[in-house]
């Protein structure tokens, strides 16, 4: 018989120990949020970009400047979306999900809330950046929710479509209550943010290499002197060349910086990137001309050219979303041939035809391109990348969008417009 030791080697296991932990879900399955909380999350930054277009005016008789100096809340709005897209990727790849929402939205609030107070415009242009910077954070944790190419559609074609319908909501909205509301149109996002945060994997991922504030400081300053092109040309050209320069240096010291090297050098990301500025900066050109054309070359009224123009921005916005949702059963040549093709269409169309309803087709076209282009570029450009470069990739690949975005008017007002 063995002693009774050698039978208590191994005792029996608490009670305790013997009841499973319920277990978590899957990472995957946390990170899956509805695409329509992503859209929500992202889309009323469109209509707050777009909501001073008719209200002008009545911004700078309230903040005691001429309409012109007024202009400056849409031009820095514009910069702030632009320069703070990579900015935003960069706090989302160090710091994860959850710092940049929360980043974002206090942001957001801020800014709204020192709009609302503001007398004068230099702080009103400060709300406002702070508002945009804030917008671009929620508008890059979206996209890189995504995950698909049906999904981004939904999303982009949400721009389409709160971005047709922001000058109209602004003015309703000034009407109704106060300029200052109008330009607040942006914080609706905010409502989706309890179920995103509940929905989504907030945990910062694992330490990276120290943030390289000489990289993004340099974009920043090129990205700024790119925006200021249409008030200060020559100014702004020398800048953006002299910000060039040392940024390609860094970058090549650098090469796993803020602007990785390896994104550079991936032919599916600089053509998918440069085809979304072009499409964005047909888009936003057309945007401002074609109501000047429909005025130049009809007897429409004003209410009908708005009226107008909203249908047709809002057909192409629901079209541009089913053709991301078709464009996974399609080849990516012909993605990329009917977006050029609908992209050329565009200009084409509104430059030889004298007549009002193929003018409404151009608006439709336009938006068609740039939002179905959004959807499926943004996926190219992102696909080849690793996993850890992907919020990296959303933020540069959202910044030509965004170029687009401010090149577009200052085309149409210098060259179609005659401004």
């Amino acid at each position: 018989m063995p002693p009774l030791a050698r039978t208590r080697a191994h005792p029996v296991p608490p009670a305790k120990s013997l009841v499973k932990p319920p277990s978590k879900p899957p990472a995957a399955a946390r990170r899956h949020v509805p695409v329509g909380w992503l859209a929500l999350l992202a889309a009323p930054a469109a209509a707050s970009a777009n909501s001073p277009v008719l209200i002008l005016p009545d911004m700078a008789d309230s903040l005691g400047a001429r309409t012109a100096s007024a202009t400056w809340l849409v031009t820095v709005f514009a910069w702030a979306m632009a320069v703070g897209t990579p900015l935003m990727a960069a706090l989302l790849r160090r710091r994860g999900l959850g710092a940049t929402l929360k980043l974002s939205a206090a942001l957001i609030v801020t800014g709204t809330a020192v709009l609302a107070a503001s007398p004068w415009l230099p702080p009103a242009m400060a709300g406002r950046a702070a508002q945009a910077a804030g917008a671009a954070g929620l508008i890059t944790a979206a996209m890189s929710l995504a995950g698909s190419v049906r999904r981004m559609g939904v999303i982009t074609a949400g721009f389409g479509v709160l971005g047709a319908g922001g000058p109209l909501l602004g003015s309703v909205l000034a009407g109704a209550a106060s300029w200052r509301v109008s330009l607040a149109v942006g914080g609706v996002a905010l409502l989706a943010l309890p179920m995103v945060m509940r929905r989504a994997d907030l945990a910062p991922p694992p330490r990276s290499a120290p943030f390289d504030g000489r990289g993004a400081a340099l974009l920043v300053l090129m990205v700024t002197a790119l925006v200021l092109l249409p008030r200060y040309p020559l100014p702004a050209v020398a800048a953006a060349l002299a910000a060039a320069i040392p940024l390609t240096l860094h970058i090549r010291s650098r090469p796993t910086g803020f602007v990785p090297v390896s994104l550079l050098r991936t032919r599916a990301f600089i053509l998918s990137a440069a085809l979304a500025c072009t499409l964005a900066t047909s888009y936003f050109t057309l945007l401002f001309t074609v109501p000047q054309l429909l005025r130049e070359r009809t007897g429409w009224s004003a209410a009908a050219i708005g009226t107008g123009q909203l249908a047709a921005l809002l057909t192409g916005s629901v079209l541009s979303m089913a053709l991301a949702a078709a464009s996974a059963r399609m080849s990516r040549p012909r993605v990329l041939t009917i977006l050029l093709t609908v992209g050329a269409l565009a200009p084409l169309t509104a430059a030889l035809t004298p007549w009002g309803p193929p003018l409404l087709l151009v608006a439709a076209l336009a938006v068609f391109a740039t939002s179905a282009g959004q959807a499926t570029l943004a996926v190219y450009a992102t696909a080849p990348t690793p996993a850890g470069l992907r919020p990296t990739a959303i933020g540069l690949f959202n910044l030509c969008y965004q170029l687009g975005g401010a090149f577009g008017p200052a085309i149409a007002a210098a060259v179609v417009l005659g401004g």
